[in-house]
């Protein structure tokens, strides 16, 4: 013997259904670091390109790409970071192949 619910006309409903119990949902794990390469000779990419660009000729966005392993937008991030919050005064200049020169200027 069934019933319809007035408000679910779609299920019949029977007496005799057993109870529908959930699992408890489990924990969810901590995040895993990723392992990044360590720095094989210990230094900071950051200080090598602000002493890379107190050089006198500075250094161009090719140089610090490829000494860094970064992106060029990378690059000119912390360029723009380096001018406006690191307080430094930054030279930026084409030369006549083109490539884009920075020197930190005194």
């Amino acid at each position: 013997m069934s019933t319809i619910d007035s408000e679910n006309i779609s299920k019949p409903v029977t007496e005799a259904q057993p109870k529908v119990r959930r699992k408890a949902a489990k924990k969810a794990k901590g995040a895993k670091k990723a392992a990044g390469k360590p720095k094989s000779d210990g230094t900071n990419k950051k200080a090598d390109v602000i002493a890379m660009m107190k050089r006198a000729k500075g250094a161009t966005l090719a140089e610090i790409m490829k000494s860094t392993n970064w992106q060029a937008h990378t690059v000119r991030g912390f360029v723009s970071i380096l001018g406006s919050k690191g307080g430094e005064k930054i030279e930026s200049s084409k030369n006549a192949a083109g490539e884009r020169t920075y020197k930190i200027g005194k």
